[in-house]
């Protein structure tokens, strides 16, 4: 059982109504559950505190898999030092990946890039430039937006986005639906049939379609209504939260 989180689990520091018990009532059934987020601004160890926090049950870091975890695997060992657009969960998701971290675009052999909440013009700007004289560049994802109780806000598709155009470069893309996040997850999953469950058709679906896993669609995330959702994209199962999945799966 592979689980998103943001639309899924929670909304920014917000449980989904009865996800906890979900959860709980999953595991007990004997499910093996693996969370695979695109979410790179946290490490698996402050994500697992984050759902504790949350929804109240208690996971394991080895149970989760951000887009920054996909992205460490993307990095070859001469490729730092490497430059962080975004938060201090995916520096340290790279540096516990043997990766040297530092701020100097001159010294740069690969950017990575992901949510940002403090992104400013000068850190663009060095992003730009160290791409722009050789360095890798690398995406933890291209989701351009991100839920939150407040609605959707840019994500780090729409960060990458900028680097991108200043650059006249399309990243590499670690998180989902890309292959790096696709052998992350699947080096946790147990035997038997998998179920994708996320909130986002052309990230969550497409991830677990391309594997042959059973796809769940939520409603409680960037998708709302099932107009909403593209053709390409189609779910084998809808459902308005992730507690409908008690009666779903047995």
């Amino acid at each position: 059982m592979i689980l998103d989180l943001d639309g899924v689990v929670y909304v920014g520091g917000e449980a989904i109504p009865g996800a906890g018990d979900t959860l709980s009532t999953l595991e007990r059934r004997g499910y093996t559950i693996v969370f695979a987020t695109n979410n790179s601004t946290r490490t698996p160890a402050e994500v697992a505190e984050h759902i504790e926090a949350t929804v109240g049950v208690p996971v394991h870091p080895e149970q989760i898999v951000t887009s920054g975890v996909a992205a460490a695997t993307l990095a070859d060992e001469g490729d730092g030092p490497a430059f962080v657009l975004g938060e201090s969960g995916l520096a340290e998701t790279l540096r516990s990946g043997g990766l040297e971290i530092t701020d100097d675009p001159n010294r740069v052999g690969c950017v990575f890039v992901g949510l940002d909440w403090g992104l400013s013009y000068e850190r663009l700007r060095d992003a730009t430039t160290a791409v722009l004289a050789g360095a890798r560049f690398i995406a933890t994802n291209l989701d351009v937006t991100f839920p939150t109780p407040a609605g959707l806000w840019p994500g780090a598709g729409a960060i990458a986005a900028a680097v991108a155009a200043a650059t006249g470069r399309d990243p590499e893309v670690a998180g989902k639906p890309h292959e790096a996040m696709r052998r992350a997850v699947s080096a946790k999953l147990g035997t038997g049939p998998t179920w994708m469950v996320g909130d986002r058709p052309e990230t969550d679906i497409a991830f677990g379609a391309a594997a042959g896993w059973t796809t769940v669609l939520v409603l409680t995330g960037v998708v709302s209504d099932v107009s909403q959702i593209p053709a390409d994209h189609r779910p084998d199962h809808i459902l308005e939260a992730v507690t409908g999945l008690i009666d779903l799966i047995p």
